[in-house]
Parts: C-alpha cells; sequence; structure tokens
C-alpha cells in the first residue's frame, strides 16, 4: 500500500480499532486520541486534547518528572521496557473506575530522539466478568440436586423455595435471617439466579470483623492516596456489583457509621469512595442476611431502625434442621453422592443407627454441621456403611439404636417382592402400605423408595404428607425391627 494513502488515512485507520489510543508529546500532553478512547473514558475529544494525561487519573502512572525537568515521566527516560502491558484503573468522566490494561510504546525521529509516546488501552472489565460467570457456572455444577443447591422436601422449606421464586422476580431488597449454617447463601444466590439480574455480578461482602474505616473502604472503594497504604484506585463491592445483585452477610454486625452510609445509597442510588467527593450512581439489587435478632438489636440502638425497615422488605425466614427433619434423609443422600465423587470412596450409606441418631440429634450447627460430619465419617470410614464409631465424638455420644447389618440409606436395592401393588388404581389404604414398605425397605431413603414405587421423589413426599406417612417413625420401626450386631 502506498504511503500517501497511509498518510490520508491513519486517522481513520486508528478509529476502527476497539482498543484506545492516545498520542503524547514529551510534556505528557495529549496530541491525538481515537473513537474508541473517547467511549472508554467518557471524554470527548475535545475535552482530552491539548491537556495532559492526568485527566485520565491513572492510578498506575508514576506522574514523576525529572529531576531536570527534561521528561514529563520516568517511562520517556527509557527507563522502563516498551510494549511492556500493565494492569491499571482509569476515572471515567462519570466518576465510575475503568479497569484497563496499558501498553505504551516511545516515539523517535529520524535521529532516534525520543519526541513522544502511544499508549493502548484495552478494556478489562468484559473480561472480569467473563471471570465472574465463569465461577459462578462451576459453582453451579457442583449444585446437581436440590432447588438451586437446597435440598428439602418439609412444608417449611416448600414455603421457602415458593418464597424465592417470587422474591427473584421484585427489585425490592430482601433480608433472609437463620441461624448459622442453614443456607443463607444458597438463598442469595438462587435469588439472584433465577432474577433478571442472573447474568450481572453477584458480589459477596462480609460485614463482619471489619473495622468502621475497612467496612467503608471494602464497600465503597476508595481512590489512590485517600489514606496510607492507598496506593491504586479500588472500587468497592458497591460498584462492582452494579447492575446485579449485593449480598450482605452478617448484615447485624455492620458499623452505626455504615449503617447511615448504606441508607443514602438504598435510597438515593449513589454514593461516593473514601477520599473522594464526586458522587458514583449504581443500580444494585440489594439481599442481605444475618443470624441475629434484629428487632432487639434496633430496641438495644445497635441497629438503625430505618435501615432495618428499608432492608426487610422481603424477609425470608430459613427454619433449623431440627425444625425439619424429614429433610435429614435427602441432605444425607445428597451429601454422600457428593463426597463419594470427591474422594473416590466406597461408601454405600449411612446405617438405620445413624440415620436414627441424625434424627435425634439438635443439630446446633445445622445443615452445615450435617456436612461436616460426614465429611468425618469419610475419613474414617474405609467403606462399606457410615457406622455409630465413624461419627464425630459428639454425634457419636448422642442417642442412637444399635446399627443394623442389612439396613443401609443411601445405595438402590433391587425391589422387594410385594413392594408394589398389581392393581391399577390402589385406593389410600393400599398406597399408604405401598408406601411404608418402600420406605422400610430402603431405610428411610426417600429416592431409593421413590425408585422402588416406579414414581418421583416429590410424588414420595406428597404421598407421605396426604396419607400421614411419618419418616421418624418409619426409621425408628425399621432400627428396631433389625437384627442386632454382635
Amino acid at each position: 500500500m502506498d504511503s500517501p494513502i497511509l498518510d490520508l488515512n491513519w486517522r481513520r485507520i486508528l478509529d476502527t480499532l476497539s482498543d484506545g489510543v492516545v498520542v503524547l508529546d514529551t510534556k505528557g500532553q495529549i496530541i491525538m486520541v481515537n473513537q474508541a478512547l473517547c467511549r472508554l473514558t467518557g471524554f470527548a475529544k475535545d475535552e482530552m486534547l491539548g491537556r495532559t494525561c492526568n485527566v485520565f487519573n491513572c492510578d498506575a502512572c508514576a506522574g514523576i518528572r525529572e529531576r531536570d525537568d527534561s521528561h514529563w515521566c520516568d517511562l520517556f527516560a527509557d527507563k522502563q521496557p516498551p510494549n511492556n502491558p500493565t494492569a491499571c484503573t482509569l476515572i471515567r468522566k462519570d466518576g465510575a473506575c475503568q479497569p484497563v490494561v496499558k501498553t505504551a510504546c516511545l516515539l523517535r525521529d529520524s535521529h532516534n530522539r525520543v519526541v513522544g509516546v502511544v499508549e493502548t488501552m484495552t478494556d478489562r472489565s468484559e473480561l472480569q466478568r467473563r471471570d465472574r460467570m465463569i465461577q459462578d457456572l462451576s459453582r453451579r455444577l457442583e449444585q446437581e440436586d436440590g432447588f438451586m443447591g437446597l435440598v428439602g422436601g418439609s412444608p417449611a422449606m416448600g414455603q421457602v423455595f415458593d418464597l424465592i421464586q417470587r422474591a427473584a422476580l421484585s427489585e425490592a431488597p430482601v433480608l433472609v435471617h437463620g441461624e448459622s449454617g442453614t443456607g443463607k447463601e444458597l438463598v442469595a444466590k438462587a435469588i439472584h439466579a433465577l432474577s433478571p439480574r442472573r447474568e450481572r455480578p453477584y458480589v459477596v461482602f462480609n460485614c463482619a470483623a471489619l473495622s468502621e474505616t475497612l467496612f467503608e473502604s471494602e464497600l465503597f472503594g476508595h481512590v489512590k492516596g485517600a489514606y496510607t497504604g492507598a496506593h491504586r484506585h479500588r472500587p468497592g463491592r458497591l460498584e462492582e456489583a452494579d447492575g446485579g445483585c449485593l449480598f450482605m452477610d452478617e448484615i447485624g454486625e455492620m458499623p452505626l457509621g455504615g449503617q447511615v452510609k448504606l441508607l443514602r445509597v438504598l435510597e438515593q442510588k449513589t454514593f461516593e469512595r473514601v477520599g473522594d467527593q464526586r458522587p458514583v450512581r449504581v443500580d444494585v439489587r440489594f439481599i442481605a442476611a444475618t443470624n441475629r435478632e434484629l428487632d432487639g438489636m434496633v430496641d438495644a440502638g445497635l441497629f438503625r431502625h430505618d435501615l432495618y425497615y428499608r432492608l426487610n422488605v422481603i424477609p425470608i425466614i430459613l427454619p433449623p434442621l431440627r425444625q425439619r427433619v424429614e429433610d435429614i434423609p435427602a441432605l444425607v443422600e445428597y451429601f454422600l453422592s457428593r463426597l463419594a465423587r470427591t474422594t473416590g470412596k466406597r461408601i454405600s450409606g449411612v446405617s438405620a443407627a445413624v440415620m436414627e441418631s441424625f434424627i435425634a440429634y439438635d443439630w446446633p450447627g445445622n445443615v452445615r454441621q450435617l456436612r461436616t460430619a460426614l465429611e468425618y465419617a469419610f475419613v474414617v470410614a474405609d467403606h462399606g456403611s457410615i457406622q455409630p464409631q465413624h461419627l464425630p465424638p459428639r454425634l457419636a455420644s448422642g442417642p442412637a439404636r444399635p446399627a443394623s447389618v442389612a439396613t443401609t440409606f443411601g445405595p438402590p436395592a433391587p425391589l422387594p417382592p410385594g413392594a408394589s401393588s398389581g392393581r391399577a388404581k390402589p385406593d389410600d389404604k393400599q398406597l399408604r402400605s405401598q408406601l411404608a414398605q418402600a420406605l422400610q425397605a430402603s431405610g428411610g431413603n426417600i429416592s431409593q423408595a421413590a425408585r422402588l414405587l416406579g414414581v418421583s421423589r416429590a410424588t414420595v413426599w406428597n404421598r407421605m404428607h396426604r396419607l400421614g406417612v411419618e419418616l421418624k417413625r418409619i426409621v425408628r420401626e425399621t432400627a428396631v425391627e433389625s437384627p442386632r450386631q454382635d
């Protein structure tokens, strides 16, 4: 291609690039920009031309002049190798943080003298969004059962699932109440995954164990030089969640000063970074969680009543495990399948005595404690079914009947004779008898009982509730009727 064509069209060529391009002279003044840089920074061309590169407020720029004032910054002193990509953050015209990868190359004249520099800036925000999506998809792939990772067929959990689906379609703040270990974060993830914001960021922020200064820096972000040690611009969790959902865990631990500022965000959708006075507007769906009694904290003056009512628009109350013991067999099966897959151990299930102790236990740590108890058992047991001696000491010493040799929960079993009826339309009495037989044959395993009957798990649960079949009683009867170990 002839050089005259390039001379006439090089500006058009630069404007076709997707990366931002800026050319600076040795005094740091901007002498040329392309359209992509305007889109990236929010500035128009005439707002940048003739100004120094300080207009970008880049947190990675040294901005240090040489002692003889011969160079704008160290880059012109040829101390930094050319084409060395640098990850940094700019401040857009609207005040938003813009993550970029910047590459610089010195420009020289025919005598090899430095006359300027050209920098390209690549938008990193889309890469960050894709990384978050990959992480979210990885977490979802681990959730192979239940409702968005939540396992349980009890009426209490059915109400929770219904409320989650309804809350996901709203934009109102959600406050998840529940004891530690009940799965509050899973509820928040489910709301986000079912909402119209599912393709946007889901950001987690734990309010516990943060001083007021650190709390504000983490939540609202800070600019370079805001305080000692603030060497870079840093967007806060609010800015990262823009367009998506922000899950604020342990909201009851939030400092009072932070509560005032969070209330402003909820009401005005704006905030200020630490060390900056420019307001930043965000569009965020708030989901909070607490294991504390916020009503009492409000009465004691430890939590602002206006913030509490602003967050508690859609309250979701997670029941503790001791109030939904009928979900324990399904939870055990779920955790056993995951542990068997990750450890490779041939653990067939848990014995009737173990299941009986699980149902009788109070579970102060809720579902999290049940999971860790099974993880402990997988370490101790080598193969076969999990027995009482394989449980953590606190559980092993709890009330439980001796384990059965033949009855275990978890593995599939062949259909026993007489487990299914030959009649096409059995009445409730026959259905109840079949259901009881299947639950006894499977040792209380809902999924296995469903396979024995040739129906779905949901059908088994519906028949249990409609026909008054109590899983706890079935498990106890199975343990009593089973032969004891010598």
